[in-house]
C-alpha cells in the first residue's frame, strides 16, 4: 500500500502546538507583572483547598535579666492570614480555519502577547487594589486610608476630591510611616501611575542622578523601574489604582514585600481545541490565584490627580 498524502504532521501543525503557545504566553505573563515580581508570591500549585492559612506570630520583646531570677518568658497566641483562593481569570480566542490559512504567521504571536498581557494585568490590578485597605483603610475604592500626595499628612477624602500631585516631602513622610512601623528597609517599592511620572521628571532633584540611575537607563533591571528615590526603587504602571468620587484620583502606592501575598495555585497555563462544529480551534490561557493584605503598617496609599 501507498503512502497517503494530506497528512496533517507536526510540520504542518506547527501553528498549534500548545507547548508553544503556552511558553509565550508565560513568557508574556512574566515581562509584564510589575507588583507581582515584588510582593511575597507563595507557590499553592497542585495542592487541593481553597484557602491557604498563613502564621501571624506576634513581635517578641528583649527583658533585663536579674540576677538569681529566673528569665522573662515571651508568650504569643498567634493569628493567622487566611488567603482564598477565588480569582479565576481566562483569555480565549477562536481562530476559524479560514483565518489560520489566510492570516500572517504573525497573528498567533499577537494573541499569545495579548493573553499573558491581559492575565498579567489582571493579577496586577487585584494586587494594586490591596492598597485600599492599608493604613487602616476600609478596603474600598475610597481608599479612607490614604493621604494627600502633595504632603503625605492630610487625609485623602474621596468626597472632596483633595488628591494632589505627588511632592519630595510626601514620599519622605510616607517613608517615615514605614520607619516608624519597623518595616525593613529592603524590599521596600514605590508604583506611581504615568501622571504622577510626568510630575517627577518636572522636578529638579528627582532628575538627579540619584533618582534616574545610571545614562541610558542601565539599571532599569525590572519590568516598569524608572529611577530609584532614596533608596526605593520606583516603578511606573498603568494599573496604578483609580479611587471612588467624581475626581476619580490615582493612588502611589509606597509599600515592602511583606505588605500583601499572591497565592498562586495554578500557574498561567495554555490549552487548545479543535472545535469541528466551528471549524476553527478554540485557544484558552488561564491562571488561578489569591491575594491578601499581610500587614497593615507596611504600605503607604498617596492620592494624586489622573
Amino acid at each position: 500500500m501507498g503512502l497517503g498524502t494530506n497528512h496533517q504532521t507536526i510540520t504542518t501543525a506547527d501553528k498549534f502546538i500548545p507547548e508553544i503557545w503556552s511558553d509565550e504566553v508565560v513568557a508574556t505573563y512574566k515581562k509584564n507583572l510589575v507588583l507581582a515580581n515584588l510582593i511575597k508570591k507563595i507557590a499553592f500549585k497542585g495542592k487541593k483547598g481553597d484557602t491557604l492559612h498563613i502564621p501571624k506570630p506576634g513581635r517578641g520583646s528583649a527583658n533585663a535579666k536579674a540576677a538569681a531570677t529566673q528569665v522573662t518568658l515571651n508568650t504569643d497566641t498567634a493569628t493567622e492570614v487566611n488567603v482564598v483562593i477565588d480569582q479565576h481569570w481566562e483569555y480565549s480566542i477562536l481562530i476559524e480555519d479560514i483565518v489560520e490559512a489566510q492570516a500572517l504567521a504573525s497573528m498567533r504571536q499577537f494573541y499569545t502577547d495579548d493573553a499573558g498581557y491581559a492575565l498579567a494585568r489582571q493579577v496586577d490590578s487585584t494586587l494594586i487594589q490591596l492598597g485600599r485597605a492599608v493604613q487602616g483603610g476600609s478596603g474600598t475604592a475610597a481608599y479612607s486610608g490614604a493621604y494627600l500626595g502633595s504632603n503625605g499628612t492630610t487625609a485623602y477624602v474621596a468626597a472632596n476630591n483633595n488628591e494632589a500631585a505627588l511632592t519630595d516631602a510626601a514620599i519622605r513622610r510616607s517613608i517615615q510611616r514605614l520607619d516608624d512601623n519597623d518595616v525593613p528597609m529592603d524590599g521596600r517599592f514605590l508604583i506611581v501611575p504615568p501622571s504622577t511620572r510626568n510630575t517627577l521628571m518636572g522636578i529638579a532633584r528627582f532628575t538627579e542622578q540619584a533618582f534616574v540611575g545610571e545614562a541610558g537607563g542601565q539599571n532599569t533591571i525590572r519590568n516598569g523601574e524608572v529611577g530609584n528615590v532614596y533608596g526605593v526603587p520606583v516603578f511606573v504602571s498603568s494599573n496604578a489604582d483609580t479611587t471612588s468620587g467624581s475626581g476619580a484620583a490615582r493612588i502611589c502606592l509606597l509599600g515592602h514585600r511583606d505588605f500583601a501575598v499572591l497565592a498562586e495555585q495554578m500557574a498561567v497555563r495554555s490549552q487548545t481545541q479543535y472545535k469541528q462544529e466551528y471549524l476553527g480551534t478554540l485557544f484558552t490561557a488561564d491562571t488561578l490565584f489569591g491575594t491578601k493584605e499581610l500587614r497593615d503598617g507596611s504600605a503607604v496609599a498617596l492620592a494624586v490627580p489622573a
